[in-house]
């Protein structure tokens, strides 16, 4: 299938466009900064660019994985954020449909999920979330127009019919989290594969699947993460002593980690339930918190990226353009 792929120099796009190909497809690759695997240069708010793209590739599916992020809020007007987030995602929405691609997928966040009084921690017990979770009170302009692109994809899939598939991932980036700085960035990152992170390598395996099921699919909405060990009736321990709840799951988990200097989650307040996307699409990301307590026990390592000094291509040409 030919493929137009957006955000290609991005995080995701540098390990998904190479698996794409290694599954015989061939990738048309869109960004705003360079890369190895983009061929065109240019915004998705730019229709024009969109169509033409998609018309001289004859471009037969889509995955839309190009987008202003959480962080960039500091870097970016909230239109900024509406013109590629909303206008841009309905630029390629329209596009698509026009040349009748046979499999859309968006790329969006569980981000949007997360209200404040959910990111507060304020209840009692651990919220427990998945796709049928609300009402839904994005907390910022990036969860808002992630928001808004989700229901112009079914906006477009009711009157179109043309196969989406939203994907809700969970945190892959490889930087320092950006709020908080409590745990080194290696811990904190182990300890969210117990309920909100995946690695970068299974949220491309999910594109994959997803781009290839799309078309039997219709219309679905899928989060993506790590399976959690955790089932519902936890959720109140999680919140008052997730560490009890933690070695109940992994006895050997509180020894493994002081080896390493590492803490525990004192509590969990929210978990994402990956379960649908296993049970409808098949795909189960392979790196678990089981994967981690695993390469501390050998010794290997780490199952996950981690980079403290990341940025991404965008913001280096951003970076060049300043100096």
């Amino acid at each position: 299938m030919r493929i137009l792929l957006t955000g290609s120099s991005g995080w995701l796009g540098r390990y998904l466009a190479p698996m794409l190909r290694a599954e015989g497809h061939e990738v048309t690759g869109l960004d705003v900064a360079e890369g190895v695997d983009t061929e065109v240069i240019g915004s998705v708010a730019d229709a024009a660019l969109v169509e033409r793209t998609m018309v001289s590739h004859g471009i037969e599916g889509v995955i839309h994985a190009g987008a202003l992020h959480k962080p960039d809020i500091v870097r970016y007007s909230r239109q900024a954020f509406i013109d590629v987030n909303v206008t841009g995602t309905l630029n390629l929405l329209e596009a698509a449909a026009r040349v009748e691609v046979r499999s859309f997928v968006f790329t969006s966040t569980t981000s949007l999920m997360i209200t404040q009084a959910i990111r507060d921690e304020t209840a009692g017990e651990a919220v427990w979330l998945d796709e049928d979770s609300g009402p839904l009170k994005p907390r910022n302009i990036y969860g808002i127009t992630k928001r808004s692109a989700e229901e112009l994809c079914r906006l477009i899939q009711a009157e179109t019919g043309m196969p989406i598939v939203i994907l809700r991932t969970a945190r892959f980036f490889p930087e320092e989290d950006d709020t908080h700085r409590d745990l080194s960035g290696e811990n904190m990152k182990a300890n969210e594969f117990l309920n909100r992170r995946l690695t970068v390598t299974d949220c491309a395996r999910a594109h994959v699947v997803a781009l290839e099921r799309a078309p039997g699919i219709g219309f679905g909405k899928y989060i993506v993460s790590a399976p959690t060990p955790f089932a519902r009736e936890d959720a109140a321990d999680l919140k008052r002593d997730a560490r009890a709840v933690i070695m109940r799951h992994f006895p050997d988990a509180l020894e493994l980690y002081a080896r390493r200097g590492w803490s525990l989650p004192a509590s969990i307040g929210r978990v994402y339930d990956a379960s649908r996307i296993e049970r409808e699409l098949g795909f189960r990301c392979e790196t678990d918190f089981a994967a981690i307590l695993s390469a501390l026990r050998e010794g290997a390592e780490h199952p996950f990226e981690h980079d403290a000094n990341y940025t991404s291509p965008a913001q280096q040409d951003s970076f060049a353009a300043c100096g």
